[in-house]
């Protein structure tokens, strides 16, 4: 019998070539989808007025809520070769039907506004399930050693697709409108829908683990979740940085939505904004992740890059206590975005390394949706409340700069609990 072929030092059948190709491009295209449709929902959120962001936010975590139990009945019942390309079929109509919409009516006007909030809800909620299903997916195509050694690779793929979606927005948006953009997402979408196809019928074995692991997603998961974030101060902890997190994180957008607003004309110009400064967040976040994040956790820890990322984001919301311009805000945004994306969220992942597998599935899960969604809601609301206190853009720095200094001394706490179970 010959050897199977190896390729390079990761030591690769033919086969591994193949399928490590297709998962890299169909994630790929699956963050190009959203990445170009992000800079239109946030575009359309400025057209529509800040004061709009505290509703929008609330109906995205109702949304959320009411789509979770269903979205977790169908992964229990439903094989997963049926069933990922069904959410996907079914994603790429709704896309239709939004580009349909935006070519006969707008996005500016009494009309056109209504599709946009619904716009804004629809691509808010998909990100988060459309990236699950393809993790799914991921977990079902490769086994356990596979996926340690590839799982990085696929990634890479998602942060080429955060560079080259911004990027297509921007140059395509003054000649193809917002409807125009929306059919490009749907035209990646369908990309990403047809590498998935392929590479799951070149898996013999996805139609076995699919009959097998079909029931491994019980009902119920949020209320047990919450319950085991309640008696766990670890996992509270990290709950605490999330919605600290949300919180500055609104502060930024509501504030740019309403600046962005005065300063461009319309939704095109807008989305060009907003394209470019995805742009600058994604190609950012990818250098963090690809230079920095391995050496900071390596050499000083997980909790190390926690604070080290905290005392970041301190030191840019008081520099826009002092300078409170669009300009201070735009750089702020990018620089807040490389911090959460390159540093602190891939940190806090590695968080759940040290807790129980119970942990690392419920308390996650409902943190990664019904905690941060709901904190968004909430932190709209207390926004809007705030503001109307008089309080104007450089008071919202200093705000924000006192509110990472609770979120740095969580990340301290977090941190220490996480050397206390074995982390470094």
């Amino acid at each position: 019998m010959q050897p199977t072929p190896q390729y390079g030092r990761f030591q690769m059948t033919r086969e591994e070539v193949g399928a490590l190709f297709i998962s890299f491009l169909s994630f790929m295209l699956l963050l190009a989808c959203y990445y170009m449709l992000r800079p239109v929902r946030d575009a359309l959120a400025a057209t529509l007025g800040a004061g709009s962001i505290k509703y929008l936010s609330t109906m995205v975590f109702v949304v959320t809520l009411l789509i979770v139990p269903v979205f977790g009945w169908l992964f229990a019942r439903v094989p997963r070769p049926l069933l990922v390309p069904g959410l996907y079929a079914f994603f790429i109509l709704n896309l239709g039907v939004f580009a349909l919409a935006f070519g006969r009516y707008g996005a500016d006007g009494v009309t056109g506004a209504g599709w946009a909030r619904a716009f804004y809800v629809w691509v808010t909620v998909f990100n988060m399930f459309a990236v699950s299903v393809f993790w799914s997916s991921m977990a079902e195509v490769w086994n356990e050693p596979q996926g340690r050694r590839f799982f990085g690779v696929i990634s890479a793929g998602g942060s080429l697709g955060g560079l080259i979606g911004p990027l297509l927005a921007r140059i395509f948006v003054a000649h193809v409108a917002v409807s125009g953009l929306v059919w490009i997402s749907a035209a990646l979408l369908t990309g990403a829908l047809l590498a998935l196809g392929v590479l799951m019928r070149r898996t013999t074995a996805i139609a076995a683990a699919s009959s097998t692991k079909a029931s491994e997603a019980p009902a119920g998961k949020t209320l047990e979740g919450l319950k085991l974030i309640g008696r766990t101060p670890f996992l509270a902890g990290i709950a605490v940085l999330v919605s600290l997190g949300s919180f500055l994180g609104m502060i930024v957008y509501i504030e740019m939505a309403r600046l962005v607003a005065t300063a461009f004309a319309n939704a095109a110009e807008r989305t060009q904004y907003y394209s470019s400064r995805d742009l600058w967040v994604n190609a950012g976040a990818f250098v963090l992740q690809l230079v920095l994040l391995g050496q900071v956790t390596r050499r000083f820890g997980v909790g190390a890059a926690l604070i080290g990322s905290g005392c970041v984001v301190f030191a840019a919301f008081i520099a826009l206590g002092l300078d409170p311009t669009l300009a201070m805000l735009t750089g702020l945004s990018v620089l807040l975005r490389w911090s959460e994306f390159g540093i602190a969220k891939p940190a806090r992942d590695m968080l759940y390394t040290v807790v129980p597998a119970a942990a690392k599935y419920q308390s996650k899960n409902v943190i990664d949706t019904t905690v941060y969604r709901g904190s968004d809601m909430v932190s709209g609301w207390m926004q809007s409340l705030i503001g109307r206190l008089g309080v104007n853009l450089a008071g919202w720095g200093w705000i924000a700069a006192a509110m990472t200094v609770v979120l740095t001394t969580v990340a301290a706490f977090v941190g220490r609990g996480y050397r206390r179970r074995g982390g470094k």
